[in-house]
């Protein structure tokens, strides 16, 4: 497959990177709140101006995640940042959790 040319190819697995166009088309959302989303931290984005700014795909799931929860809880961006961070915090402590269960489990079977 020919790639296209906003995809890196590394490791047998693509990258795949949109400028600030495309990746306001594919998250559904205006530059504006993209650059608030970046502004706020939530997004950090390559490069050093909106114009050279590059995207990847974990960027526009993040975004749209970021997205959601603006228009669910009807928060402004600093609430989305601070609500994605706890959700991570709380993502991280479960794996956490998951393996020193893992590790008791030995110790005490």
């Amino acid at each position: 497959r020919q790639l296209k040319h906003w995809e890196k190819q590394t490791m047998n697995n693509p990258i795949i990177e949109l400028n600030l166009v495309e990746f306001c088309e594919a998250a559904a959302l205006a530059d504006v709140h993209v650059i608030e989303i970046v502004e706020h931290g939530i997004l950090e984005p390559h490069g050093a101006a909106p114009t050279d700014w590059r995207f990847t795909d974990y960027e526009l799931a993040l975004a749209k995640r970021a997205a959601k929860l603006r228009h669910d809880l009807d928060l402004e961006w600093e609430g989305v940042a601070l609500a994605l961070d706890l959700l991570d915090e709380v993502q991280q402590l479960r794996a956490e959790n998951r393996r020193l269960r893992q590790q008791l489990g030995r110790w005490v079977d």
